[in-house]
């Protein structure tokens, strides 16, 4: 059995975490500004040099704005946020995602993965398609649900890869916490004989060079999480 180091936060990581479950909580509204820098190093009990590192890292990751010669102010994440947001959200419930944010990954999934399959499908090489039926297999042969969750995200980034655009799979990696958790929750309700299916299937359209057929399940195959047979909300 591998044990991992135990480590305490910093103050930093303790003065961002305050300040995000204030703003995700509704304490903090959106709009409201905050005291200045010393007020809060005073009423928090930390430096100035915490609350001024802590501050810009929360600007960075959309819960604040800061307004020069005004002050700093909670900014409305759902404009201003990023995948940090959304992380930052999933670790404010505990690790779940709300329904709309799983429903919004699921519409994002189904247009990056058709056009990567469509582009992936439109260069693949024999030898590449071994290639991602190895992967496929490991879903199949991992030992535990995290090696197979990990095998399925291996498929789909190698895949993203193979379609040749930059950009695909450097999208899909910024997406691997969230995906990684859906996928959890996915194998818990229903399995991961079903996840290893649903990805031997898309593995056969792209074997049999079919952008059409492998269009037409990645769309169906999401609708089923969405609103069919294999919803993964937590309510």
């Amino acid at each position: 059995m591998e044990f991992q180091k135990i480590s305490s936060p910093s103050l930093r990581e303790l003065f961002i975490d305050q300040l995000e479950h204030m703003i995700l909580s509704g304490k903090l509204k959106i709009g409201e500004k905050l005291p200045p820098e010393r007020q809060l190093a005073e009423m928090m009990q930390v430096s100035r040099a915490v609350v001024n590192s802590g501050i810009s890292e929360l600007e960075k990751k959309g819960f604040l704005i800061v307004k020069p010669r005004s002050g700093t102010f909670v900014a409305d994440y759902r404009r201003k946020g990023t995948i940090d947001t959304l992380l930052a959200i999933m670790k404010y419930n505990g690790g779940r995602m709300r329904n709309e944010e799983i429903r919004s990954i699921f519409e994002i999934r189904i247009a990056l993965d058709s056009l990567a399959a469509k582009l992936c499908i439109d260069r693949i090489s024999d030898e590449e398609a071994a290639l991602l039926l190895e992967k496929v297999e490991q879903i199949r042969t991992a030992e535990t649900n995290s090696g197979a969750i990990r095998a399925a995200f291996e498929f789909q980034h190698e895949f993203a890869l193979i379609s040749g655009n930059t950009l695909i799979p450097l999208v899909f990696q910024s997406f691997y916490t969230p995906i990684f958790t859906m996928w959890e929750r996915f194998v818990d309700l229903y399995g991961v004989d079903i996840l290893y299916q649903r990805n031997y299937t898309m593995w056969t359209y792209i074997k049999n060079r079919d952008t059409d057929g492998a269009i037409e399940w990645i769309e169906k195959s999401m609708a089923e999480c969405i609103d069919g047979d294999y919803k993964i909300y937590y309510e």
